[in-house]
């Protein structure tokens, strides 16, 4: 790992997930929240809504800091091909899980890294299938984790876990919101680590 005076790197994000995840990885980084449109444009696939904003989120962190190296990050939650957001508040999160219940639920978690001359993109695809979720079960969950800033009202780390039959992912940090197998690929690529 290279001296931890010269890493310059930065997490867009003001997620204390991501922030949480990146921490693992035992390199010093800062966080700087990016303020960008989040909406899906038209006829936009949940991959391709990811993968832009993710790199949105980077390419605009990095114009106002130059030298540094940025960590962008998305997750997208799809239900039927109909994309799932925040939910912000009980109701909205009670009707997501409603219509996730006894179904497949694919999260995509998508990464861009840039150092302003280069940049680096992918993501990962979580398949869950959800169980049949009662009423009760889903207003437990909900009272119990508040889960309203996340994709699809799903805390996975915590007691999201009880809702889902399978998780299926090639990147198990992927439904946590920031794929660490792809990332760590890109930061050895950027010269971030040496492992």
């Amino acid at each position: 790992m290279n001296n931890k005076t010269s890493i310059k790197l930065i997490l867009a994000s003001s997620s204390v997930y991501r922030k949480e995840l990146l921490s693992r990885l035992y390199i010093p980084f800062t966080i700087i929240s990016p303020d960008i449109d989040e909406n899906p444009l038209q006829k936009e696939t949940p991959e391709e809504t990811a993968l832009r904003l993710s790199t949105s989120k980077a390419k605009h962190i990095s114009e106002s800091n130059p030298g540094f190296t940025i960590i962008g990050a998305d997750q997208v939650c799809s239900c039927d091909g109909i994309l799932i957001g925040k939910s912000g508040e009980f109701n909205n999160a009670k009707k997501q899980l409603q219509f996730m219940s006894d179904k497949r639920v694919f999260f995509i978690s998508a990464i861009s890294i840039t150092n302003g001359n280069k940049t680096l993109s992918s993501s990962v695809t979580t398949e869950c299938k959800f169980k049949h979720l009662s009423d009760d079960k889903i207003e437990h969950y909900l009272q119990k984790e508040k889960p309203y800033d996340t994709a699809g009202s799903v805390k996975m780390e915590k007691l999201g876990i009880t809702l889902v039959e399978y998780v299926k992912s090639d990147d198990p940090t992927a439904i946590l919101g920031l794929p660490l197998i792809k990332l760590t690929e890109f930061l050895k690529e950027f010269s971030i680590i040496s492992m």
